[in-house]
């Protein structure tokens, strides 16, 4: 039947604490109970702190230590690090809302017929078109493909009377062919939009 052993190492040397009569000496090879080290007092056995090589009494040299830890943080790096797709992370578009509108019945949402007045900006400033000076509200179908993704996606949930401001990045606007001549491709474009009506189909 298996007994438990617990062996202390003292001076180089492994005493087996198992049945008196079964009490042995032998040569400590570096290996106790699974652990492998070395110590060269009872104090050292019992309270050792370190492991090493069946054929080393010393702790490890430093700069295995600072190699260790070193190949440690590259993994932690690497594992934490954020994935680049095609030279970087796309932009996304902005909503900022200029003027909101208390009682608000009704929401936009696709398939909507919305009436809108807008005005069109580039990063610089310069406007390449509007509504206003027109006096004639744009009019299109929501979500049906009709205007810029950018228009189809920040325009939903909007109440009528609402103004909004729209940051739009070149993948939801005019891409990079852009719309000449006025807008040049990769543009972002700036729009500050309102909501006049709102004329749901099931309104028809």
């Amino acid at each position: 039947m298996y007994k438990p052993e617990v062996i202390y190492i003292i001076d180089s040397k492994a005493f087996s604490l198992g049945d008196p009569e079964e009490q042995s000496t032998i040569p400590f090879s570096g290996s106790a109970l699974g652990v492998r080290g070395c110590a060269h007092t009872e104090a050292e056995a019992v309270s050792a702190s370190w492991f090493s090589s069946p054929s080393s009494c010393h702790p490890p040299p430093p700069w295995q230590t600072d190699m260790r830890l070193f190949l440690l943080l590259v993994v932690t790096l690497l594992s934490v690090a954020p994935v680049v797709v095609n030279g970087g992370d796309k932009k996304k578009l902005q909503i900022g809302i200029k003027k909101r509108v208390d009682n608000c019945p009704i929401k936009s949402r696709k398939g909507d017929v919305l009436n809108m007045h807008y005005t069109g900006k580039l990063e610089d400033g310069t406007e390449f078109d509007s509504s206003i000076p027109r006096n004639q509200p744009f009019t299109f179908t929501l979500g049906t493909g009709q205007v810029i993704k950018g228009w189809d996606q920040g325009l939903l949930g909007m109440c009528e009377g609402e103004k909004r401001k729209l940051v739009i990045p070149s993948e939801l606007g005019y891409g990079d062919r852009g719309a000449p001549p006025k807008i040049p491709g990769g543009a972002t474009l700036i729009f500050e939009v309102e909501l006049l009506s709102i004329e749901r189909r099931s309104d028809l």
